[in-house]
């Protein structure tokens, strides 16, 4: 598997592009490229090399489902369990860039998807637009709810 090459893939959440290259994702959604992509990570392992969970999240980073956490390194994480099917996929790269496969502000568009993405991860049960994970803003003593 190429890490450089835009994937389509089912997520944990819902129908997205994945790749190790977070500028090519922002261009192909047409976004400015300042504005951060969230990674996914297959361990809390991984999280650990990457972000610092502040002492009073920690239980709730640990517990949550479906949620992305912004750190305050600034960056974004979601850990992906391990009986999720995109798990396999994520596993391979450890650390892999994702966001839903759409237009800024627009809904998923099949052929938008397809004929933009490199490679197509499709399973026997196809892709389905689901709710986007829900986002929260972690500060040392605070937490505040983005999406």
């Amino acid at each position: 598997m190429n890490p450089k090459f835009v994937y389509l893939v089912q997520s944990d959440t819902t129908v997205g592009f994945s790749s190790t290259d977070d500028e090519k994702l922002s261009n192909l959604k047409k976004r400015p490229t300042t504005q951060k992509v969230l990674q996914v990570v297959d361990s809390f392992n991984t999280l650990k090399q990457n972000a610092r969970v502040p002492k009073l999240h920690k239980k709730r980073v640990r517990r949550s489902k479906k949620t992305t956490f912004i750190y305050p390194n600034t960056l974004s994480f979601r850990v992906i369990p391990r009986d999720d099917m995109f798990y396999d996929f994520v596993h391979k790269f450890k650390k892999i860039y994702s966001t839903s496969a759409n237009i800024t502000t627009k809904h998923f568009d099949e052929e938008f998807a397809t004929k933009n993405a490199q490679v197509v991860v499709e399973t026997k049960e196809g892709f389905s637009e689901t709710i986007s994970s829900s986002i929260y803003l972690l500060k040392k003593k605070k937490l505040k709810k983005i999406r």
